[in-house]
This record gives structure tokens, sequence and C-alpha cells, in this order.
């Protein structure tokens, strides 16, 4: 899965999104991107989930996305996520969240409380208190182990070396369902250099559903976002993170979440 793909979008192309009708367009217009990429790279309709991403939208603006069809939402910061969670539950009571970033052992008790997904495993003591809590709640919960496939020291994630190990020691935590892995790639707008951290992750996927046996679950790729997914799809991604194009360019800079580049990509 090599083929080239469009170039990478830049934050400015990203118009905002201020009624239900423009989140539809640009909803729409995600999803087509999605089915075209696909059907490019010899991908099934269906294979790739939108995921889109809320973070630093207000309540106002998430209920025009809710009235767009939006039913499942992803916030990287805990307390932001469940902010919105209880300010909504009541009124939008099928509402979901994903909780996308990285995530402290201490605030398992509120992730373990209102999310459905959490994408950013890398810790086994973030683990156990999930797995706790989550027994305390008599829930369970989806969880994908998140991976550095770029090597850069202020991110977050795994190291690919030590994904196998970790994976191994996940049964025991009974009330996580592990669905895949993620990634955050490198933030640039060339794709080839993006590219590369895809490829990792997908390799990295089917090596442990080789060599685990309790791995055989693990079939999802959680990555790419607005500026990259189209190349994420290409190598083989089943969840693209989506949020500035469909809710709009975001005033909070990049690095508030993560270390960019000057042409840098982001969700």
């Amino acid at each position: 899965m090599s083929e080239s793909a469009p170039d990478v979008l830049h934050a400015e192309h990203y118009p905002t999104s201020t009624s239900v009708e423009a989140f539809r367009e640009r909803i729409a217009l995600v999803q087509q991107r999605i089915d075209t990429a696909c059907l490019r790279y010899g991908r099934a309709a269906g294979d790739v989930r939108l995921l889109t991403v809320s973070k630093t939208f207000g309540i106002d603006r998430i209920r025009l996305a809710y009235q767009a069809g939006c039913r499942l939402l992803g916030e990287n910061k805990v307390q932001e996520a469940e902010g919105k969670y209880e300010a909504l539950r009541e009124e939008l009571p099928d509402l979901e969240w994903a909780v996308i970033g990285h995530l402290q052992s201490n605030k398992a008790k509120s992730v373990a409380r209102f999310a459905s997904e959490f994408h950013a495993l890398d810790k086994l003591k973030t683990a156990e208190a999930l797995d706790r809590r989550l027994q305390i709640e008599g829930r369970s919960l989806d969880v994908f182990v998140q991976v550095n496939t770029s090597g850069e020291e202020s991110k977050f994630g795994l190291p690919p070396d030590e994904v196998h190990a970790f994976v191994r020691e996940l049964p025991q935590f009974s009330a996580l369902r592990v669905k895949g892995l993620m990634t955050l790639a490198l933030m640039d707008a060339d794709p080839e250099r993006v590219r590369p951290c895809f490829v990792l992750l997908r390799n990295l996927r089917d090596q442990l559903r080789n060599d685990i046996p309790h791995a055989e679950n693990i079939r999802e790729l959680s990555m790419g976002m607005s500026g990259d997914y189209e190349v994420a799809i290409s190598e083989g991604s089943t969840i693209v993170r989506v949020g500035q194009a469909i809710f709009g360019a975001r005033a909070t800079p990049n690095n508030f979440y993560w270390p960019v580049s000057d042409t840098a990509t982001t969700s």
C-alpha cells in the first residue's frame, strides 16, 4: 500500500462550521473523501470509520454536530471531555465519547464512568487503574494501544519494540477490550514523510496477530487526522480522527497537544 496520496491539507483550508447545514456538508465531504480513498486503494466501502474530534470546541457547536448526525465525538483532554459529557448527558443521552489523548492513571475513574472508547493506552499502570474502576462501574471499555511511530521523545506512546511485551500483559485486565493500535504520525505536510509511521503501525498490528494467540482481536488501526487521513487509509487505517476538516480551524495551537513542525498536519 504505497501508492501516492493527495497532498496533505493545511489548517487554513478548513472553513468554520456554524450551522447544522455546514456540519452536514463537511461531514459528507470528509466521508466522500474516505470512500474515494477506499476505492482508490482497493479497500471495501465501510472499511474505515470516521471519528469526529470535537476538542476545544464548545457545547453549542457540539449540539450542531449532533444535529448533523454525530453520535461519537473524540476529545484529547479528560477534564474537557468529562465537562462536555456532564453538560449534555441528559439532553443528548445517546451521544458517546472517545478519549483520544494521554491519560494519567488518577483520571481513570472519570474515563471509566463516561467514555466508550480510549485510544491512548500506553502504560500498565493506566490499564490496571482503568480495569479496577470499570469493574466497580460494571462496564467494559474498547481500548487502543498507542504507539510512538515517529520516534519523537516528546510524544506519548510505546516504542514499537515494547508493544509485544505490553500486549502480552493485557489479558489480565478483563474489562478492557483491546481493539487495535493507535498512533500520531509525524506532523509534516509531506505525505511521504508521514507514510512510514502508518506503515510501521500496520506491520506491527500484523506481527502481533501472528505472534500472540490472544491478539487475534487486535484488528483496528486508529491513524490519520484532518491533514493526512487519505495517506493513512492508503496504508490500512480503519479509524480516522478528523476534527478541523469538520468543525473548522482550531484557535488552540497544535503544540497545546503535541509538538509539531512548521508544516504540521492536524486532527
